[in-house]
């Protein structure tokens, strides 16, 4: 047992591993409990036992094996780690647990691999499972079958993925043992329960007997659809699906669409091997081809037929193969060997799929053009071939080689085309037989219906009825208006009869339910269509939509048309809707229409119509027009009408008013009525005549619109313009134009016929009348929109005068998108608006290219041009190249038929002369612009060859390989090139240059597709290798492609294909696709209307939007980071916000350079903060490299690409240094214009300069430094402070430079460095100038050095990081270095230190060599210079280094801060601010307004804070010995150690961190909370005050607007601050110390509080507010009253004043002055009534009488009033003694107004006139007492003043002579015991003196050493330079009296006396005291400050408090000592300037 004991005790996770098995049965068993009592799946606890999980299930022992298999059951099922268990996991369950004799056992292992697969690792389980299949042991493979069959029949075959199970099953059914052969058939069985006969094929070859039991296990097999019964994590709403319709009652109804959704269906050709035919071919084969006996050509065919019966093909290069078995199809003359090749082509095409698309174009029009043979078996051949070969390629592709045969005048022919075309429709669906594939068919078709042959009709027939069935009446409708209703039923009883491959759900069932539109169905077949589908999925829901709107909502005759219209889009031209009658209406007679105008007109219209009297005329037009607007649509008969109007005088009338209505008229009739081409005929001529009428002209136009609307623009436009150019007059020819340009405009462009206008354009711009030309210009401007570049090809051949005018008018037009049409179809479709007009735009842009004229060329390709091209001699070859070129040169268009020439050029390619590879590209990329977008079929056969030449060596080669791949991907779309396995075959071969481009090439064209085929995935294996490519330019493409291919192809698949990685690389492609999910750009938005024709007519539609946002928003569509949810959103969003004031998006296609407009830096909110949180977090590589690798620089330019101007970045990153010079020139352009944005993005452009630093090129180096200048310039004078992030990423690299060889660079760095100190701490600075002393370059390591002794002279040794011992002792290594530079160096900054600190250096040094100490010794004789005093700016660098931890990073910069106590800084700024500028470099001085003003603007982030225990506080505390150097002696025993540590707390109070807060409000609770400590706050009032308030404008601005902070917390801070303020002031002595400035601050924020509406809302809110008013109460009560009634007056006075401050706040402030009222019986002789009366008398200075009167409410006078009377009435006559402060009494009317009242006073108690002359005598008296005073005062003050000390110590003395009796004791009675001695030892000194007893030599100065009551008697010790003679600093404590001195005599003291002298009238002249109160509050800040700091940066502490004050200054060291007092002697010119 003693065993059992030890382990028993040890943790769960030891037990585990335990050696006894025993103990490890028990940690199993608590580890399965522990693992299912954990309920938080990301629980830590998980993580513990990631590497034991292994163990648990291969224990060796059977026992503890069974329960460790449980535990790991459990930990699986319920940790969110386990996944990362699973390969080591799986393989110890199929090697250590398959091949136990337990069942129990076999059983857990499969449950575990089941919960595996459950928890989404099923590729690690299946692949361990399948070795498993290969162990020698059966009874593993046994299970491992098993386990494959459970998990198939559970998860199904959407998860379990059966490829490589079916791969290995034949092997199985060859094993030896029956239990694996029985188990493989069942695993077969199942298979085929999910895939059915696709299983039969790859199960062809096992042995007949097992097939055939397995054939009759297969029949038993139920039919029912197989669903899945257990589901993934992921999958958790299916399964709850699944359980419901299981609770239903099984699958009675299933859901249909769920059911087929969960059987994936699995192709049979996807499991086969593919067999490599082409090595297998005879030898001979070629030969025998083209042997002469039919016989040995049968032998070579029937060779190839054995190979093409495999059913899956190795990809390869067929087309040698192709041809020969084209040329026996095409010219054998035995027809059994022309059905044999027939059979062999089929064959290839099956086997090949679409790796045979490539070779189909050439194929199919020979079989076609050989139906006509009759033979039944060829014909079948032919078909057979023919529609395998269909399925490898698209309708698309083939409609040219179709439409081409269809006019044949072979009937057979048209009888099999039409019949091949029937069945390929079968295979289409809506969105692969678009609109505009259907219109050419469909024309064909119609001819084929109307055939004499009835074979061929029939044969239509079926065609037209497939295609309906296929597409939907809606979209075939259009096309069959001319048929007649026999042949229209025909068609349609065909249509019945056709059975679609895609079966019914296809179908036109859906569409005659008319209500949904087909948009949504096409998204779901992912039929072979890409490309067109997503075009045409948008293209199809317009129509439908269109048309449904049009049945409900308008008149049906007036609908129809339209809807046909619509749905016909651009292909209406002359045709029209299915109502034929209606629109061509016959032509009527003319007594018919005066019939039919009769019965619907007034007589008397009739009549007069053709009346002579021109008023009769216009009477009758008058009438004919109400008639017409009266009318119902149905009786109107349009052409009666019209026909009546053109009845003489007709178009001839005279007069222009009758002309105008009869125009009016005709436009009515056109918009109310059906109104017929026919009746448009009859006015159209008339219109035209008058369209150039000036008076006349508009409504003619008008007339025009009304019409186009009525009959189409296209057929409208035709006739004005033939109409217009029949006729001579050129005003009406102009004018047409103009309208036309307008109606385009109005209408779209859709159907136009574009060649018909061009000749009359042409005319046009022939014409001799300018006005005509203009207007062509115009038009053609117009057309431009539309068209797009394509239309500048007609007119190539005019003038280049006139050329250059078309150019201009194009160049007007290049940034604009066409307009919407507001006319038209568009008016009539309630619904569908966008989607039609969507369809039209993309329709024009292919009707312009079809409307090229076109040459045809196939008969110049001929048999000698091909061979020339295939010549051996390199001349010949080219010759043959430049003929094509002439050949192409001259057709410019043409059509696709080019005969031999893609064979003969794709040789070509791979031409040995580099020179013809080139020419061959270029002849390639003019081939695309030639043959426009039917260059789609030569694809796969000459564009993929084209990419394979990315792959060249020459850099010129592959340049000219991707314009041409570009150019030929504008014309085809990218579908093309991405389907099929072709594009990964070639990223397949490993050659760095192919890769490099080809990702490139798709990393670029990718992000601008909305869809793409599901083959790109194919890709991702390559790409894959591609990361870990071994060359560096092939990764980092890789990676930039990798969220491109996300973006389609989604996170989850890309993640499932690392399955078949390595490990290791799997770790590292997943982290980078991680990586990429976060770049992930969102897919572009659907085609938005205004882009859609804007780059150029000749691109299809669908890229022009696309490309358009790609060139100008590159890098912010692609890579916008700021917030991925967003960017999904849709593109633009995300667009639209990262290029503020960029007027891009209005015209996508800007041109580069006009892009160029704009920020170059965009400012991102937090962009920075976010960054350094990422770099922090490791999300990001930290930027730290010996020199920048490729991922430091990606990485950049990803963080760059949201906020830098893409153009600018393109510089930025450009290889070439020419253009970062260009980048660094653009940036200092925009330095002082974008502060901001460059500081936002600051730490980037640093990195970036980083990189630069690393460039060979001396020109951009010097750029670079120049531009640092200027940059630190800026940031200096904007008081910027660089942040740690920015510093530690810049200045190690810059330090680098310093050993740059050349002296200007050298030069450039040191005055970079030194402007640095600017903006970043020298002490920060310091380290890193040392790190760079240890570089192995000699000259940066003197550089460096030499800098640092700069460093020391400037600000003193405090600079020495870490302390300065250690920095000298590292720097005097360097003495003994090899180096000369580098030992003088050394030497040189040793001195310097020297010089600065005397002999301690030596101290710090420690030991060195004697022959290092000797060099040492001689320099510094030789330099002999005495240490002199501590240079001035080092303690100046102290407050800026606080600042710069303090700020909070984004915030350093000063933002406006708001303050009530405007005036205060008036006062301040005229103060001696100018005075300090001189002495103190102003990145040093503490902005005084700054923290004062702080109103949450900056943050405050103090450092961590140490816990004190407070109850020591009271015992000395030991300081430890301070690691930074020796201290003089004499300074240690100044230490006040209380003081310094309640400081210290109080500092805490203002943290920005709540918790710090709170804690040291809690301290300082407990200290106020005890009696004989509470004490130890005194003289620390003010200081905690402040930062009270400061903590609690803290709270209102920041913490209370951030939402991320718990609100419970600002209550418990709140609680806290009210709670320690209320223990405050019930200490009465405490409270009175707090002073005015202080008070007024703490009433506002307290008032403030109170106001705070959110406070409310909170959930202890009312509470919170309750506590306040009993705070505020208290403070009213128990602090100095005359400090709290001056406070409050000022605040009153402050916040009238204070247009912001809302009349709530002053109101509180009166009834706390109310409050004070009511308490002044009680309190009046404690209150200092001069300073009150001066407060008041500065209010009614503010605030006369009339203005306060003003005021909205009369509160204000009331309560002044108020306070004045019961002033009054307390002191009675009294009160006039106390104006004393008052400089100049008539300024305001106090005087007056006590004056009044007193009088009041006394009349009511009748003994006015007694009293009045008492009084008046009275004042009289105390006048002549006042001027004593002032006399007194005015001495005392000139001994206050350092100055004039002796003068006002003789002076006081001659006084003391004179009036012996006269009283100076109030005058001292109220100072410290100090000056009171001072003043009399200086009276004793004078009295001696004077006697003549010797005098005091006037330097006696006072050792410093004694406590700090010493005084210098002599002016000289403290005007002269801080240090003595004798070499020893005056203690501080002297200013720090003379300090006291002049706050007493503001009557800021604080003393606690009932009733003061009139000391204060000692002012001389008075200011406000505010100003008075905030130099205090001021001083407590600073002290605070850097009270806070000291003790942050551990420094030693002297501390030297004085109590009365409040203010605790404290000196660090001797050294900076004297910098202190400077400051101080400086801080106390400050406050005198600002009393005079």
């Amino acid at each position: 047992m003693g065993d059992d004991s030890e382990w028993m005790k040890l943790p769960i996770d030891q037990k585990c591993e335990h050696k006894l098995w025993k103990a490890r049965l028990n940690g199993y068993e608590e580890a399965l409990k522990l693992f299912q009592k954990i309920d938080d799946e990301k629980s830590p606890e998980w993580s513990k036992y990631l590497g034991l999980i292994k163990k648990f299930v291969t224990d060796s022992n059977a026992v503890a094996q069974l329960k460790g298999l449980e535990a790991a059951l459990a930990y699986v099922e319920n940790a969110h780690v386990a996944g990362k268990t699973t390969g080591e996991v799986a393989s110890g369950v199929v090697n250590k647990v398959f091949n136990q004799p337990k069942a129990r056992a076999k059983e857990l292992g499969l449950d575990i691999c089941l919960m595996y697969i459950e928890i989404e690792k099923g590729e690690a389980i299946q692949e361990e499972l399948l070795k498993g299949l290969d162990n020698k042991n059966p009874k593993i493979i046994v299970a491992c079958i098993e386990t494959l069959r459970k998990a198939l029949s559970e998860f199904g075959s959407k998860i379990i993925s059966l490829k490589p199970i079916i791969k290995v099953l034949p092997k199985l059914f060859e094993s030896r043992e029956k239990a694996v052969r029985d188990e493989a058939k069942l695993l077969a069985v199942e298979i085929y329960r999910w895939i059915r006969d696709a299983l039969r094929p790859p199960l062809q070859n096992i042995n007949s007997v097992q097939l055939k039991e397995l054939e009759e296990e297969w029949i038993k097999v139920s039919s029912a659809v197989p669903r899945q019964t257990r589901f993934l994590r992921s999958q958790q709403e299916l399964k709850a699906k699944f359980e419901q319709q299981q609770a239903v009652g099984g699958d009675a109804d299933g859901g249909g669409d769920d059911e087929e959704e969960t059987v994936p269906q699995v192709d049979a050709y996807e499991l086969l091997e593919a067999v490599e035919i082409l090595s297998k071919l005879p030898k001979d084969f070629y030969e025998k081809i083209e042997a002469k006996k039919w016989q040995e050509r049968k032998e070579a065919l029937e060779a190839v037929e054995v190979l093409v019966k495999n059913p899956k093909l190795e990809s390869g290069d067929y087309a040698d193969l192709v041809k020969v078995l084209k040329k026996v199809v095409g010219k054998d003359t035995n027809v059994m060997l022309v059905a044999l090749a027939a059979k062999c082509l089929a064959g290839l095409a099956t086997g090949l799929r679409k790796k045979f698309g490539q070779y189909a174009g050439h194929v199919v029009p020979t079989i076609l053009e050989k139906f006509k043979e009759k033979k039944p078996q060829v014909v079948q051949a032919l078909q057979e071939a023919i529609d395998a070969i269909f399925l490898t390629t698209t309708l698309q592709n083939l409609s040219e080689d179709i439409l081409a045969v269809m006019d044949n005048k072979n009937p057979t022919i048209k009888q099999q085309t039409s019949l091949f075309i029937a069945r390929s429709f079968r295979h289409c669906t809506p969105s692969t037989l678009p609109k505009s594939l259907l219109k050419p068919f469909c024309a064909a078709l119609l001819k084929h219906i109307n055939d004499s042959a009835p074979e061929v009709r029939d044969a239509g027939f079926e065609a037209l009825g497939t295609a309906l069935k296929v597409a939907g009446e809606k979209a075939v409708n259009p096309f069959l208006a001319d048929v007649d209703k026999l042949k229209l039923d025909r068609i349609k009883e065909c249509a019945e009869k056709v059975e679609l491959v895609y079966g019914k759900k296809t179908g036109g069932a859906a569409e005659k339910r008319e209500g949904k539109p087909v948009a949504g169905k096409t998204a779901a077949l992912p039929g072979p269509g890409g490309d067109k589908e997503t075009k045409d999925a948008a293209t199809k829901a317009g129509p439908l939509k269109k048309a449904s709107a049009v049945k409900s909502g308008v008149p049906p005759k007036k609908g129809k048309p339209a809807a046909a219209a619509g749905a016909g889009g651009a292909g209406a031209k002359g045709k029209k809707g299915p109502e034929t009658k209606e629109i061509f209406e016959s032509e009527l007679s003319m007594e018919v229409c005066e019939e039919k105008a009769a019965a619907v007109l007034p007589a008397s219209c009739i009549q007069q119509l053709d009346s002579g009297n021109w008023k009769e005329r216009l009477a009758c037009m008058e009438e004919f027009q109400k008639a017409v607007e009266l009318m119902e649509r149905s009786e109107m008969p349009c052409q009666a009408l019209v026909r009546m109007l053109a009845k003489k005088p007709g178009w001839k009338e005279t007069n222009f008013q009758v002309m105008q209505m009869k125009l009016h008229i005709v436009a009515l009739i056109a918009q109310k009525g059906n109104f017929s081409k026919t009746s448009a005929q009859v006015v159209l001529d008339g219109l035209v005549d008058k369209v150039g009428d000036v008076k006349c002209g508009s409504n003619a136009k008008e007339a025009m619109t009304a019409i186009a609307e009525a009959c189409q623009l296209p057929w409208t436009a035709e006739q004005v313009v033939a109409t217009a150019f029949s006729q001579k007059n050129p005003k009406n020819q102009s004018e047409t134009l103009n309208w036309l340009s307008n109606a385009i405009k109005e209408f779209g462009f859709s159907g136009l016929n574009v060649k018909a206008f061009i000749s009359n354009v042409k005319t046009a711009l022939a014409a001799t009348n300018p006005a005509v030309r203009t207007s062509a210009i115009t038009l053609l401007g117009v057309m431009y929109l539309y068209v797009g570049p394509p239309l500048r090809m007609f007119f190539e051949d005019e003038k280049p005068a006139l050329l250059s005018q078309i150019d201009a008018e194009f160049e007007k037009m290049q940034g604009q998108t066409a307009p919407t049409p507001t006319r038209g179809i568009s008016r009539h479709s309630a619904g569908g608006g966008d989607d039609g007009e969507e369809e039209e735009q993309e329709e024009v842009g292919n009707d312009v290219v079809d409307l090229l004229p076109r040459t045809d060329i196939g008969d110049k390709i001929t048999a000698e041009l091909v061979s020339k091209i295939g010549d051996k001699n390199w001349k010949i070859r080219k010759e043959g190249l430049d003929e094509v070129t002439s050949i192409l040169n001259e057709a410019k268009f043409i059509h696709p038929n080019i005969g031999e020439l893609p064979a003969a050029l794709k040789n070509r390619l791979n031409d040995s002369n580099k020179i013809l590879v080139q020419q061959t590209l270029s002849i390639l990329q003019q081939l695309a612009t030639a043959m426009g977008p039917n260059i789609k079929q030569h694809v796969k056969n000459l564009g993929i060859p084209v990419i394979t030449v990315l792959g060249d060596s020459k850099n010129n080669v592959r340049a000219a390989a991707l314009a041409t791949v570009n150019a030929w991907a504008e014309q085809t779309g990218m579908k093309e090139w991405l389907e099929g396995e072709d594009l990964s075959e070639e990223l397949k071969k490993e050659n760095p240059f192919l890769r490099q481009e080809l990702l490139g090439w798709l990393a670029e064209k990718l992000p601008t597709l909305r869809s793409v085929p599901s083959d790109l995935l194919l890709c991702v294996p390559h790409l894959y290798s591609c990361l870990e490519d071994r060359n560096g330019d092939v990764r980092k493409k890789a990676q930039d492609a990798l969220p491109f291919f996300m973006m389609h192809l989604g996170f989850e698949k890309m993640a499932k294909a690392t399955g078949k990685l390595k490990p290791t690389s799997k770790d590292q492609v997943l982290a980078m696709l991680e990586k990429a999910k976060a770049n992930m750009p969102a897919k572009p938005a659907p085609p938005a209307k205004s882009s859609s024709r804007v780059v150029g007519g000749t691109a299809p539609a669908k890229f022009q939007p696309a490309s358009a946002f790609a060139d100008d928003l590159g890098s912010n569509t692609m890579e916008s980071k700021p917030d991925p949810k967003k960017a999904k959103a849709g593109g633009l969003s995300s667009k639209t916000k990262g290029i503020q004031g960029k007027k891009v998006l209005s015209k996508p296609n800007l041109k580069e350079d006009d892009d160029k407009s704009g920020p170059i830096f965009i400012i991102v909110p937090n962009g920075k903060e976010q960054r350094m949180k990422e770099e922090k977090g490791l999300k990001v590589l930290k930027w730290n490299f010996t020199t920048p690798r490729d991922e430091y620089i990606e990485q950049l330019k990803t963080q760059m690409s949201t906020c830098v101007a893409k153009w600018l970045q393109d510089e930025m990153f450009h290889a070439d240094f020419q253009h970062h010079n260009k980048a660094l020139a653009v940036m200092i352009e925009h330095l002082e214009s974008e502060k901001d944005g460059v500081i936002s993005c600051l730490d980037l452009i640093l990195k970036w300069l980083t990189l630069r630093f690393f460039d060979t090129n001396t020109s951009v180096l010097m750029k670079t430094l120049e531009y640092l200048k200027l940059l630190f310039n800026m940031l200096s004078q904007e008081e910027y402070h660089l942040t740690e992030n920015e510093a530690s990423s810049f200045i190690p690299y810059l330090i680098l430079k310093v050993g740059e060889p050349k002296d200007v660079i050298r030069k450039d760095v040191r005055a970079i460095l030194n402007r640095m100190c600017l903006i970043y701490p020298a002490s920060k600075m310091f380290p890193f100038i040392m790190e760079g002393t240890k570089s192995k370059n000699s000259k940066q390591r003197a550089e460096c050095l030499e800098e640092l002794g700069c460093l020391v002279e400037s600000y003193g040794m405090n600079v020495c990081q870490p302390t300065p011992g250690k920095a000298l002792k590292e720097m005097a290594t360097h003495i003994g270095d090899r180096d000369n530079t580098v030992r003088n160096a050394a030497l040189n900054t040793i001195v310097t230190v020297y010089n600065v600190h005397g002999d301690q250096v030596f101290k710090l040094i420690g030991n060195l060599s004697e022959k290092d100490m000797s060099m040492l010794e001689e320099r510094i004789k030789r330099s002999a210079k005495r240490p002199s005093a501590a240079p001035v700016r080092q303690t100046e660098e102290k407050p800026q280094r606080t600042q710069n931890i303090s700020a909070n990073a984004g915030m350093m910069r000063k933002g406006p801060a708001e303050d009530m106590s405007s005036k205060l800084n008036q006062n301040r700024n005229m103060g001696s601010h100018s005075e300090t500028t001189h002495t103190v470099p102003r990145e040093f001085q503490l902005d005084l307004d700054e923290i004062e003003n702080d109103n949450g603007t900056v943050r405050c982030e103090m450092p961590a804070l140490v816990q004190h225990k407070l109850d020591d506080i009271f015992e000395p505390v030991l300081i430890p010995e301070p690691k930074i150097r020796a201290v003089s002696p004499h300074f240690d025993d100044m230490h006040s150690n209380t003081a310094s540590t309640i400081n210290f707390v109080i500092s805490q109070v203002a943290s920005g961190d709540i918790n710090t807060s709170i804690q040291a409000l809690t301290q300082i609770d407990e200290v106020l909370k005890q009696e004989d400590k509470a004490e130890a706050m005194s003289g620390h009032i003010d200081q905690f005050l402040i930062a009270t308030f400061m903590q609690l404008r803290l709270i209102y601005n920041t913490h209370m607007a951030d939402e991320k902070l718990d609100k419970d917390e600002i209550v418990r801070l709140y609680s806290c601050i009210i709670g320690s303020m209320i223990t405050l002031f019930q200490i009465e002595s405490l409270a009175r110390e707090a002073s005015t400035g202080v008070l007024k601050d703490l009433m506002h924020g307290l008032i403030t509080l109170m106001l705070d509406s959110r406070v409310e809302d909170l959930e202890e809110g009312e509470q919170v507010i309750r506590s306040v008013n009993l705070l505020v109460v208290k403070v009213l009560e128990k602090s100095d009253q005359t400090n709290i009634l001056s406070a409050l007056l000022v605040l009153l006075q402050d916040s009238l004043l204070a247009t912001a401050s809302s009349p709530k706040f002053s109101e509180l402030v009166m009834k706390c002055l109310w409050r004070m009222v009511r308490l002044l019986p009680e309190t009046i002789n404690s209150i200092n009534l001069d300073r009150i009366l001066l407060d008041i008398h500065i209010f009614m200075k503010v605030f006369p009488k009339e203005k306060l009167k003003q005021c909205k409410s009369d509160f204000p006078i009331r309560t002044l009033k108020t306070l004045l009377h019961t002033l009054c009435k307390l002191k009675g006559p009294k009160i006039l003694d106390h104006l004393t402060m008052i400089d100049n009494k008539n300024e305001s009317e106090l005087e007056a107004h006590l004056c009044r009242v007193m009088k009041h006073s006394m009349d009511q108690s009748g003994k006015a006139d007694k009293d009045t002359e008492k009084g008046a005598s009275r004042i009289e008296e105390k006048a002549s007492k006042a001027k004593v005073n002032d006399i007194l005062a005015e001495i005392f003050k000139k001994i206050g003043s350092k100055e004039n000390t002796k003068e006002g110590l003789a002076e006081l003395y001659e006084y003391k002579k004179k009036y012996s009796d006269a009283d100076i004791e109030p005058f001292l009675k109220n100072s410290s015991q100090f000056f009171q001695s001072y003043v009399e030892r200086g009276l004793r000194l004078i009295e001696t003196e004077r006697e003549g007893k010797g005098r005091i030599a006037p330097s006696t100065g006072i050792s410093s050493q004694m406590e700090g009551t010493c005084v210098p008697v002599s002016t000289h010790t403290v005007s002269s330079s801080i240090g003595n003679t004798n070499g020893e600093e005056v203690g501080p404590s002297v200013y720090l009296e003379r300090l006291k001195i002049l706050r007493q005599r503001c009557g800021l003291d604080n003393a606690k006396q009932e009733d003061r002298p009139p000391l204060t009238s000692l002012l001389s002249k008075p200011t406000l005291p505010t100003v008075a109160s905030s130099t205090d509050m001021l001083h407590s800040k600073l002290s605070q400050l850097r009270e806070s700091r000291e003790q942050y940066q551990h420094l030693d502490l002297d501390c030297n408090q004085t109590h009365s004050s409040g203010i605790g200054t404290t000196l660090a060291s001797p050294s900076s000592a004297a910098a202190n007092i400077d400051d101080l002697k400086k801080r106390l010119e400050r406050i005198k300037s600002s009393r005079k």
